[in-house]
């Protein structure tokens, strides 16, 4: 895999930017050929920046202002399948809006980049942020990966593109950030040149563009006797995403000494209760169990990063040790013994002969705050099931009952 070197310091530009203005800025010097989108908050500010721009002769991407989210995602299908490098951005409903193209995107292995401001889905309308508008698509098809700073947004957009365009994966993938709470809020922000993350991409090179030369048929009608073929390539495809998505991050980090991995773990070596959440509350998690050891407590976090594919293997690994895990997640759903995030993890710990007890705590629905003592509550109730021998399949906190 083509690897850049180190760029030196005084080559780096250092800028206090929002999660979307950071998105956007990687969506330029990564040279995107087309960037179809509809505005919807709290994603909008991807879109108008990067227009800033194509308007400002900064990048000649052809930008296409659809009518709706669904014609957006159609229009980069179109895109990706002629052979261009692709992108796109959306939240809550508009990624509702986008769904059946989001199953045709992924089938038809086109590797599109997606911005995703996570935004509770309504009703009541609502937008703040939770993640129940990725997590209903986890099935799709799409790598989804979750991002806890602007810093990993930027960074994690540019991996993005060389993840979904190497030949041995093909298919597009989720960039997840925070509605408001990381879309609009100002960090800090190291910025590559723009020739560095050119060359550290290289230009895509298809498999079977459109061509007509050499004209194919794409997404064609496929009953009984192909279709079944088909789905179990995507599938194999997905399985290649760990192996490439490390050499990706290797890669990246001989060129900026950053790497995040598909999770991060956090004083889990000797934790007895080990707390799994991902994207800010990650953040949050980690100052807790800081506070926590200091009061003697044994206990660690793993912030996840990429849910699909989900890592498996990795996370019984890190956990396995643990008398317990406590799994915080903002999404419901309805009707099932636990919410997506612990369906995972307790799949993923099933066959182990000891396994660690299991928590579920529904947190921030509709951008309900979570502050650490949010975090500190589902650690005592964890503590107190464990004397008990028992848990709930799941509860929820911070809410008014």
């Amino acid at each position: 895999m083509t690897a850049v070197e180190k760029i030196p310091a005084d080559k780096i530009k250092i800028e206090g930017l929002t999660g979307d203005a950071a998105i956007a800025h990687a969506l330029k010097q990564c040279d995107v050929d087309v960037l179809a989108a509809y505005p919807i908050t709290p994603q909008t500010i991807i879109v108008e920046d990067f227009q800033k721009f194509v308007a400002n002769g900064e990048v000649k991407t052809k930008v296409i202002p659809v009518e709706s989210e669904h014609s957006a995602m159609s229009a980069c299908v179109g895109a990706a399948a002629a052979g261009g490098r692709v992108a796109t951005a959306t939240a809550s409903a508009g990624l509702a809006l986008m769904w059946e193209i989001l199953y045709c995107a992924a089938s038809m292995r086109m590797p599109i980049v997606l911005a995703v401001a996570n935004r509770a889905l309504s009703a009541p309308i609502n937008i703040h942020n939770d993640w129940s508008d990725t997590y209903g698509a986890r099935d799709s098809g799409f790598i989804q990966i979750y991002c806890q700073s602007c810093q990993e947004a930027y960074d994690t957009t540019i991996m993005a593109f060389k993840l979904a365009e190497d030949h041995r994966v093909l298919l597009p993938v989720m960039v997840c950030i925070d509605g408001f709470i990381l879309s609009h809020n100002v960090e800090r922000v190291e910025m590559l040149p723009d020739e560095a993350v050119r060359e550290f991409l290289g230009v895509r090179e298809p498999v079977l563009p459109l061509d007509p030369d050499n004209p194919i048929t794409m997404g064609p009608l496929a009953l009984t006797d192909y279709y079944f073929e088909i789905k179990e390539g995507q599938d194999r495809a997905m399985y290649n995403v760990p192996e490439v998505f490390k050499e990706v991050e290797e890669a990246f980090k001989k060129m900026t000494g950053r790497a995040y991995g598909m999770y991060e773990t956090y004083r889990t070596e000797d934790a007895e209760i080990i707390i799994i959440t991902h994207s800010t509350p990650g953040g949050t998690a980690k100052v807790v169990a800081d506070v926590l050891r200091e009061q003697g407590e044994k206990v660690g976090v793993v912030r996840l990063r990429m849910f699909r594919p989900f890592p498996v293997d990795e996370i019984v690994k890190e956990v396995k040790h643990a008398k317990a895990v406590a799994v915080f997640e903002k999404c419901r759903s309805f009707g099932a013994t636990c919410n997506p995030l612990a369906m995972e993890i307790r799949a993923a710990l099933y066959d182990l002969d000891e396994k660690p007890m299991v928590t579920d705590f529904v947190i921030g629905l509709g951008g309900r705050d979570v502050p650490p003592t949010t975090i500190v509550e589902g650690y005592n109730k964890t503590k107190e099931y464990l004397a008990k021998g028992k848990a709930p399949l799941y509860e929820t906190l911070g809410v008014r009952k």
